[in-house]
């Protein structure tokens, strides 16, 4: 691998880190609605320039769980729990047809690729590494989802930044690793059958129990994140509005 590759491989996990940190700090209330968030400062907790922070706002702010503004920066919305769920009925529909037309179209190869996939799921659930987890979960769908050779599909998949509301989902739920990589095995196993039926309809259950937890699981009494919370950190207040500088 060469110098400038493994560079873009640092700066990219460096995000995802960023990224999966604030989402903890806004669903905890450490980051509460309109809290200002400091490139620089973060930056700074982190160890690193100012370029993946920028990079991992821009992803949240592409969720609109944030929102920058000319000459204000960025800033925590408030979210609520509907708004977070609506993608998932949209995600369930695409899924079930990519499960439907994968299953047309897999291969030996593929089927050990998923099963890589799912076994590395299992191997981050017993080292409690939530991390890989995240990222091989990720990986498992979008296989299913090329495999389908539906272009505009994919290009809608991947719109909906599936690895951050895959994150959100299971930090917000505490969904058990374990079951998160066992639910992945009735899905490999319609694939493997080659049963489009059975692969689209256990895809569309899959996502469809994730975006259950996500709406059914209470988070504050008035169904918002992170906007009642009471913070656990104390930060600075300047000219009447909260700045956040990490703890």
């Amino acid at each position: 691998m060469t110098a400038e590759g493994a560079t873009t491989i640092k700066r990219t996990i460096l995000r995802d880190v960023i990224r999966e940190r604030i989402v903890e700090r806004v669903l905890d209330g450490t980051y509460p609605p309109g809290s200002r968030l400091v490139e620089s400062a973060i930056a700074r907790e982190f160890g690193t320039s100012q370029g993946p922070v920028r990079e991992a706002l821009r992803d949240l702010e592409g969720m609109r769980f944030i929102e920058s503004r000319p000459h204000r920066g960025a800033r925590v919305r408030e979210v609520t729990i509907a708004e977070l769920g609506q993608v998932y009925p949209v995600r369930a529909a695409l899924e079930e047809v990519a499960g439907r037309e994968a299953a047309e179209h897999m291969s030996d190869l593929v089927l050990d690729q998923l099963q890589v996939e799912l076994d590395q799921m299992r191997k981050a659930a017993e080292a409690n590494d939530f991390h890989q987890q995240l990222l091989h979960d990720v990986v498992f769908h979008e296989i299913v989802v090329e495999t389908s050779g539906n272009q505009v599909l994919l290009e809608i998949w991947r719109s909906l930044r599936i690895e951050a509301r895959t994150l959100i989902s299971a930090l917000k739920t505490g969904a058990d690793l374990r079951m998160i990589a066992e639910m992945h095995r009735p899905i490999l196993e319609g694939l493997r059958a080659r049963n489009a039926e059975l692969a689209g309809r256990e895809m569309r259950q899959h996502i469809e129990f994730f975006g259950s937890l996500v709406t059914h699981t209470p988070h504050s009494v008035r169904g918002s994140v992170g906007s009642h919370a009471e913070p656990t950190r104390k930060v600075g207040e300047q000219h009447g509005e909260q700045v956040i500088s990490p703890p």
